[in-house]
């Protein structure tokens, strides 16, 4: 099977990546809890994609296979998504009942960042239909030969348990869980910069 291409996209991009990974995150257990019906879900989604990843435009690091079929939006060290904005949107659009839930979600998430310089990887995902072809993968060793040739770490929260093997694969280690109320489980993960190939 041939390599699997992978290149950054422009921000004149951003309509293309964003319906991408709205239609990967459809099934996402913690993006469906917190946007459970499906007509908000669509119309919410694609703005919390913009506010968490969309500053990955400026620094060459949203990501997507040459073929349109997986993105990856990754933010540098010091850059941090529109918290603002993801606030205003979570309590416009979150269930009430499980409103305050979800606010604990994103508190926790904020505990368990690393203070070092990092690379953060807010969203990462692959079409549907071409899920389990290696997509993910492509994507995430991309990315991470930069982290390496930095030598900094690179850190993500899985929303999803069944990509935590990938990340594992990619040497990411599980830092604990996060699961508060009605929640599903959010699994924070950091791996450590590794010796760049000569």
């Amino acid at each position: 099977m041939a390599p699997i291409a992978v290149r950054s996209a422009s921000r004149d991009e951003e309509r293309t990546v964003s319906a991408l990974i709205t239609l990967a995150f459809a099934s996402d257990p913690m993006a469906r809890w917190s946007l459970r019906e499906p007509h908000a879900y669509l119309a919410v989604m694609p703005e919390l994609i913009r506010a968490f990843g969309a500053a990955a435009y400026d620094s060459d690091s949203a990501y997507v296979s040459e073929d349109g079929s997986g993105a990856a939006m990754w933010l540098p060290p010091g850059v941090e998504p529109d918290i603002e904005t993801l606030d205003r949107l979570i309590r416009e659009n979150a269930d009430p009942a499980i409103l305050s839930d979800v606010e604990g979600i994103f508190d926790a998430m904020a505990r368990y960042h690393p203070e070092e310089p990092h690379w953060y990887l807010p969203l990462i995902g692959t079409d549907p239909m071409r899920q389990g072809q290696g997509i993910g993968s492509a994507l995430m060793q991309h990315a991470l030969v930069r982290c390496d040739r930095d030598g900094v770490a690179a850190y993500l929260e899985s929303s999803n348990p069944l990509n935590i093997p990938l990340y594992q694969r990619h040497g990411f280690e599980i830092l604990g869980t996060i699961q508060i109320g009605s929640s599903p489980v959010l699994t924070p993960m950091l791996r450590p910069p590794r010796p760049a190939a000569g």
